[in-house]
Order: C-alpha cells, then sequence, then structure tokens
C-alpha cells in the first residue's frame, strides 16, 4: 500500500462500488411493484381481476388482468394456495390462475440487505479516507517544500575521472588537492595545512567545469551533490535559505563529500544591485550561503565547488577567502589541448588511416569542448548517412563547417552575374590572405551556401597569445579585399561586404581606443565600459575624452580603413592573373582545397587534368540573404570565415 499508484486504484474501487450499489438500489426502489393487504388480493379473485401470480419465498408479485402488477406477503407459513382456500378463494378460481413457484436465493438478498444497511457507512469512511490522504499529500509537499533539490551521486563507481577530461591540465593540477584532501585529509592536518573550503571554477560555456568536477567526484570516490543556482530561488521569500540549509546538513551527514553548485552567479550576484536595488529572496539564500560556507570545519570533509561564466558579478563577499578563496580558470584550449581532447572524444571511434587529429586541432581554433564533441558526432553522423565504416578526414572537415556555419544550401538557384561577384568576392580574400607577410595559409575556398553564410574563406590560423599591430592591419586587408575585388574586376560594389565593413571597423577601432596603437593619439585608452551588474550586459560607453578627441578618434580610424584598402587595391592589381584563375576555378568547380589553391598561386595547376579527376558535385546554389562575417577582435570565439556571398540590400 505503499505505492501511490496501489492506494489510488484501491481508492478508485471502493468508490466505483459504491456507486454501482447505489445504482442498484435506486434502481431495484423503482422496479418493486406497489404493495397491497392480502384482503385486497382475495376480494380481486373474487371479482376475475387475477391473471398470474409468482411466488418466490414468503413474497407474492400479483400480475392483474388490466396489465397491473402488485406484491403482498404470505400471512403464514402455510403455501399461497392454501391460504387463499382459507380466506374463502374457491379452488376453481384458484385454478383459473397462472401460478409460478421459485426458489428463493437467500445470499443475494443477505448481500443486498447488508450493503444496503452499510451504505451510508461506507460512504462516510470512503470520503473520510480521501480527505486525509489529500490532507496528507498537501502536508508532504508544504513540508517538502523548504528541502534541497540536489541530486546525489554516490561515488562507489565513478564514470567520469580526470582520464576523460582533457585540455585542461592546469585546472586538473589545482583540482588533485582536493582529491587528495578527501582522501587523505590527516596528511594536511597534521602540517596544519587549510584545504580551501571553496573552489570555483571560471571558464566560457562547454569548458568543461561541471566535466571537472564530475571528476574530481569520481577521483576522490566520495557522494556528490549537484544542484543549480537557480534551484534555490523561489517566489517565496526564506525558501531558498532553508534549501541552502538542508543541502549542507545532508552533505554534513555524508562527508567526506563534494557539493557542486553549477551556475552559482544565478544566486550569488552582487547584493544591492540592478534595477530594482535588492531582491530579499535571491539576498536571503546568498547570505545563508556565506553563513553556511564560512562555518565549516576542517573535520568536516566537505568542499564546495561551483561554476559560473561570469565571476565579475559575484558578491565580494562570497570571493573572500574562507568561502571561495580559490580560483580555478578555465580556459578556451590551445591547439595542442585540443588535440587531447579530440583523443578523448575518437576513443573507440572507427577512423580512417587519412585523419590527423593534430591537422584538425589546428582547423579548430577557438573551439571548446563542448564544440570538439559536437564535432566528432556530426563526423560520426556523416560517415553513417554515407554507409561507410570509418569517419575518413572529409567527414572531419565537413563537421567543423557544419558547427561553424552550418549545413550546405545546396537547393538556392541564382543568376550567373551574383555567382561570377561570388567568386570574385571570395578569390579576392584567399590571393590576399595568402600573399600578405602575416597572412594564414588558406584551407579552403568555396562560393556553396552554408548556414547563412554565401560563400566563404577558411585559414589554418597560427595561435597567438597577444595580436600585433601588423597582424591586425593584415586582417583588416584581408577582409576588404572581397569589397577590393569587386570593385576592380566588376566596376561596382554589393551588399556582400557588409558584414566585411562592420568587423573592420570594429577592429580599426579597436585598435586606436582600446589596444593605444594610433601613432596620432599615442598609447593611451579612450573610453570606459559601463555594464550593469544584474543584467550582466554592456549597455553603454562612458566618455571620457573630448569632443575634439573624438573626432580625432574618427579621423584616425578612417586613416587605417582607407590605408588598408588601398593596398588590397595594391596586391589585386599586382596579382591580378592569380585572381582570374582562383575566380574561374571556383565558378567551374565551386570548392577548391589546400592543395590545390596553392598550386594555382604557384602556376604549376592543370585545370584539364584536375577536371577530369574531380567527382565533386556541382552546386546550383550560391546566395543567402544574410552573410555570415562575424570574427571578434580578441579571438576568444571560433573564428569563422573570412567572406561572403554578395546579397541583396
Amino acid at each position: 500500500m505503499n505505492n501511490p499508484r496501489t492506494r489510488n486504484f484501491v481508492l478508485y474501487g471502493v468508490i466505483a462500488v459504491l456507486l454501482l450499489a447505489i445504482f442498484i438500489g435506486v434502481s431495484n426502489s423503482r422496479s418493486r411493484p406497489e404493495e397491497i393487504q392480502f384482503n385486497t388480493l382475495v376480494n380481486r379473485i373474487h371479482e376475475g381481476e387475477v391473471a398470474a401470480i409468482s411466488v418466490v419465498g414468503d413474497e407474492m408479485t400479483i400480475d392483474f388482468v388490466d396489465g397491473e402488477r402488485a406484491r403482498t406477503n404470505k400471512a403464514s407459513e402455510a403455501t399461497a394456495q392454501e391460504q387463499l382456500l382459507n380466506f374463502g378463494v374457491a379452488p376453481e378460481e384458484i385454478g383459473a390462475i397462472d401460478w409460478e413457484f421459485h426458489q428463493p436465493s437467500s445470499l443475494p438478498g443477505i448481500g443486498f440487505g447488508l450493503l444496503t444497511a452499510f451504505l451510508p457507512i461506507l460512504l462516510i469512511v470512503g470520503f473520510i479516507f480521501f480527505m486525509f490522504r489529500q490532507a496528507q499529500g498537501s502536508n508532504n509537499q508544504a513540508m517538502s517544500f523548504g528541502r534541497s533539490k540536489a541530486r546525489m551521486f554516490n561515488g562507489d563507481h565513478p564514470t567520469v575521472t580526470f582520464d576523460d577530461v582533457a585540455g585542461a591540465e592546469e585546472a586538473k593540477y589545482e583540482l588533485r588537492e582536493v582529491v587528495e584532501f578527501l582522501k587523505e585529509p590527516e596528511k594536511f592536518i597534521q602540517l596544519g595545512a587549510r584545504i580551501p573550503k571553496g573552489v570555483l571554477l571560471v571558464g566560457s560555456p562547454g569548458t568543461g567545469k561541471t566535466l571537472l568536477s564530475k571528476a574530481v567526484a569520481g577521483e576522490a570516490g566520495v557522494p556528490f551533490f549537484s544542484i543549480s543556482g537557480s534551484e534555490f530561488v523561489e517566489m517565496f521569500v526564506g525558501v531558498g535559505a532553508s534549501r541552502v540549509r538542508d543541502l549542507f546538513e545532508q552533505a554534513k551527514r555524508h562527508s567526506p563529500c563534494i557539493i557542486f553548485v553549477d551556475e552559482i552567479d544565478a544566486v550569488g550576484r552582487h547584493r544591492g544591485a540592478g534595477l530594482g536595488g535588492s531582491h530579499d529572496e535571491r539576498e536571503q539564500t546568498l547570505n545563508q550561503i556565506l553563513v553556511e560556507m564560512d562555518g565549516f570545519d576542517t573535520d568536516t570533509n566537505v568542499i564546495v565547488l561551483a561554476a559560473t561564466n561570469r565571476p565579475d558579478i559575484l558578491d565580494p563577499a562570497l570571493m573572500r577567502p574562507g568561502r571561495f578563496d580559490r580560483r580555478v580558470v578555465i580556459d578556451r584550449p590551445d591547439m595542442r589541448g585540443r588535440e587531447r581532447i579530440l583523443k578523448v572524444h575518437t576513443r573507440g571511434k572507427p577512423l580512417a588511416s587519412d585523419v590527423d587529429l593534430s591537422v584538425l586541432a589546428k582547423a579548430t581554433p577557438g573551439f571548446v569542448g563542448a564544440d570538439i564533441e559536437n564535432m566528432v558526432n556530426e563526423a560520426a553522423i556523416l560517415a553513417a548517412r554515407k554507409n561507410k565504416k570509418t569517419i575518413s578526414d572529409a567527414d572531419f572537415q565537413e563537421a567543423i563547417e557544419r558547427v561553424v556555419m552550418g549545413p550546405e544550401r545546396r537547393s538556392r538557384v541564382i543568376g550567373e552575374a551574383e555567382r561570377r561577384v561570388t567568386a570574385y568576392h571570395e578569390a579576392g580574400h584567399a590571393v590576399v590572405g595568402h600573399l600578405m607577410p602575416h597572412g594564414d595559409p588558406v584551407r579552403k575556398v568555396t562560393i556553396i551556401p552554408r548556414g547563412i553564410s554565401g560563400g566563404s574563406t577558411l585559414f589554418l590560423p597560427d595561435e597567438h597569445s597577444l595580436m600585433t599591430r601588423s597582424r591586425m592591419m593584415t586582417q583588416i586587408i584581408v577582409l576588404l579585399a572581397g569589397r577590393a575585388a569587386e570593385e576592380i574586376v566588376l566596376d561596382e560594389v554589393t551588399t556582400g561586404a557588409s558584414s566585411d565593413l562592420e568587423r573592420v571597423t570594429k577592429l580599426a577601432r579597436s585598435m586606436v581606443q582600446r589596444f593605444g596603437m594610433s601613432d596620432k593619439l599615442g598609447p593611451m585608452m579612450f573610453g570606459q565600459k559601463e555594464e550593469m551588474v544584474f543584467l550582466g550586459r554592456e549597455i553603454s560607453e562612458q566618455r571620457d575624452y573630448s569632443e575634439s578627441v573624438a573626432e580625432e578618434i574618427d579621423v584616425e580610424v578612417r586613416s587605417i580603413v582607407r590605408h588598408a584598402y588601398e593596398e588590397a587595391h595594391r596586391i589585386i592589381n599586382e596579382n591580378r592573373d592569380k585572381l582570374e584563375a582562383v575566380a574561374q576555378r571556383l565558378l567551374e568547380v565551386e570548392t577548391i582545397d589546400a592543395e590545390e589553391f596553392a598550386a594555382i598561386m604557384d602556376g604549376i595547376f592543370e585545370p584539364d587534368a584536375a577536371s577530369k579527376d574531380d567527382e565533386r558535385p556541382t552546386s546550383v546554389s550560391k546566395r543567402h540573404e544574410m552573410p555570415q562575417e562575424t570574427q571578434p577582435d580578441d579571438g576568444n570565439d571560433k573564428t569563422p570565415p573570412i567572406g561572403a556571398a554578395p546579397s541583396p540590400a
């Protein structure tokens, strides 16, 4: 009966039986004929009005000639006919009646009588039972409203260890101390060392913060409590604080253990900030977290791990020593880190002999662990779609482009004129990027639309933690090369370079205002960005410079862009033959890989021989309404391709 489904089934069964009994009782009461006296029956027999009599036990049912029906009971133990003879009914009159005799069924009568007698009692008991269960359920919900919603995972059978985490070696080294403390706390206590009570994992989305916390629990072999910061906060004031208390009480009962709070910025934002000034429930919850964390003793063996991608908006009291006194930054992986992550995610997958993980790692700048996992999964799906037994390098290259830009769109049909514009636009990016001293190697050039991009030029960039002025100028020149090629070859410009111009303007303005790369204005930073802590986004820029300086900034930005555009013009004019060769090849096959592009630029490409061996499908799709050309100037996000097909305004 502890199963709620069983209890409900029994309850509904009792209610159904009661309703059936009521229905039978009402039906029987309505169908039973009217009762008459025995003397009345005798008189009507004398008058010849009785047609038939049915006798069941002591009850007689009389059917009259006019269709009427009545009933009466025998007056003594004698039979019905004997009683009628005693009351003066002649034998001839008795013989004229159609008689039926039936044996009485005592059990149904007794059951129905008992059911009828106890029906009110059963109804009352059932109603009380139903109300009691409803009240008990409501009481349980009310009592559990302030309990923690954390999910507990037992550490006896770990599913994630440090071997499953790659690309974050420094973070794993920092967290190994936490594992050692959970395994051997005496080692630290004997030396008077105090393990950090809280460890804050900071990193961009998808870098593996949650995975690292699970690995810590798996390595230590201890219980793991997982909860999101938003699960503390409710519309009722005080519920979040109650859940915090319940969570830490559970953790102390299961110590040594780990509490992991994901997205702690949902409850740990700076107090008193925001549009409304405060939020009582969130601040009470935060206060309770502060008290619980600061009240830990070294012998409780409970460690709090938290993850966020916005450490700048957390309350200072939460970040002080004694609470989250250690901050572990999980940055985007570099090329070696991405190669290690690829080895983890390709483990157990059949790879073709042409797959080189180091090349794939170099072709995925800015990818985090989640992006790489998605890319490997997409490659496996593409290989399965083609009924292949192994995953080839072509599948991985296609998967990279799908992750960055989206799937190919080969169904769009446009005119040859716009197709030609697209080819020269992408050829301009590729040729200038190849010839620039600080340019990156070209990996692929295509005029096939993909996602919201109408065409793209992909490079293999060398990763740099610091961007030089010459490299930023190279980026600007390469971005402007598509528009320059359109203007030189077609004597016309289109809207296809709109996002190129947007990126160029942001880069040039950042060089002047943020990085001090202007010879005229000098090494200064102009403008302070403002953001609302509660909103977590930049809303304005505080101008700490005069109008005359603002005018000089505009002049410098315009000068940088103009110089880059002139340089792009010069390179294209000096290498017009190479631009024509690349554009014509794009019009023929739509996609050029790195080897073919290098052969064209070196002048050793044989188009006839290549065309015979080329089995790539030709697409009639060349355009999308909006080009995709967004690239941050800090290099922290996935680097999208340069260039896009023209699109109408």
